[in-house]
């Protein structure tokens, strides 16, 4: 059995392969695909197949996919472009007679409001007219999107949203990583789709106080109205587009449309998610010791 990720270069489809060579899949049977594939050289060291592809280039995808067994679709990066960008690996997953193609969507892709949401749900539709067999990964937030921000949140002592006392269900990149390698190497997984979060969602609140536990240093949340935020955003050199949508995703968060409750995570990993508590402890020692 041949397994493609790609976005191999990429943080979570690079922890996807780690999570299947953890799993004692040989590493001849892994294909780790991206744009610069000079970024793949320790896999290759290790027997990992390296191909170049390029979700633009249909060519490359074909290539790639030429004796896939299972391939996982990680999302694109570039938001507004991901939908096209997804049919053409779709069309080259089914050119290839793949037997499963696992994307990894958004959490409650089915009901969302997020504007973040809309190429994931496209996607879905896509996969759903294609005639692939298809499992879904409808990933939560990943706490690294808050314990990446720590350095920041510790500058201004604050922590800036517009989530109210929303809950976010979030889970490390690592947890998404294993889950998903589960489920590539899961048997009759065509047609399921799976809600992954955190076992114990938090508010920004609460994040903000993870934070002073963790550093000691008093640090709160701050909810803005949404168009604040974004201009708080912008301000701090987001782009414009991208600021408008992580205040909209806040207003998501604050509906509940991240909150995932179901334990498939856990379940998938065979362990407890990784904590807030433990993210931002980790993220905290380890800006400690840069900074030593």
């Amino acid at each position: 059995m041949t397994i493609v990720v790609t976005g191999a270069t990429g943080q979570l489809g690079r922890l996807v392969v780690e999570a299947l060579l953890d799993q004692n899949v040989p590493a001849e049977k892994i294909v780790a695909t991206g744009r610069n594939v000079a970024k793949l050289a320790d896999f290759a060291a290790r027997g990992v197949q390296i191909r170049p592809i390029d979700y633009t280039d249909p060519a490359s995808l074909h290539a790639a996919f030429a004796d896939a067994e299972k391939v996982l679709l990680v999302s694109g990066s570039e938001v507004g472009q991901r939908l096209p960008q997804h049919l053409n690996v779709i069309a080259a997953a089914k050119e290839a007679g793949v037997a499963l193609i696992a994307y990894t969507s958004i959490a409650n892709a089915d009901t969302t409001g997020m504007a973040l949401a809309g190429e994931h749900q496209a996607t879905e539709v896509a996969l759903r007219d294609s005639g692939l067999p298809f499992v879904l990964l409808r990933n939560g937030w990943y706490l690294e999107n808050y314990t990446e921000q720590l350095a920041n949140f510790l500058q201004h002592g604050v922590v800036l949203g517009s989530a109210g006392d929303g809950r976010v269900s979030a889970a490390s990149r690592a947890d998404f990583a294993q889950a998903a390698a589960a489920v590539l190497l899961a048997d009759d997984q065509a047609g399921k789709v799976y809600e992954l979060g955190g076992d114990t969602a938090f508010t920004l609140g609460e994040l903000a106080e993870s934070v002073t536990a963790a550093t000691g240093q008093q640090v709160s949340y701050q909810d803005l109205p949404a168009e604040d935020y974004a201009q708080a955003l912008i301000g701090a050199g987001v782009p414009a587009q991208f600021a408008q949508i992580l205040a909209d995703s806040d207003l998501g968060i604050a509906r509940g449309d991240l909150l995932v409750s179901n334990g498939e995570l856990g379940a998938l990993i065979g362990r407890p998610t990784t904590s807030l508590s433990e993210a931002v402890q980790a993220a905290a020692d380890a800006l400690s010791a840069a900074n030593a």
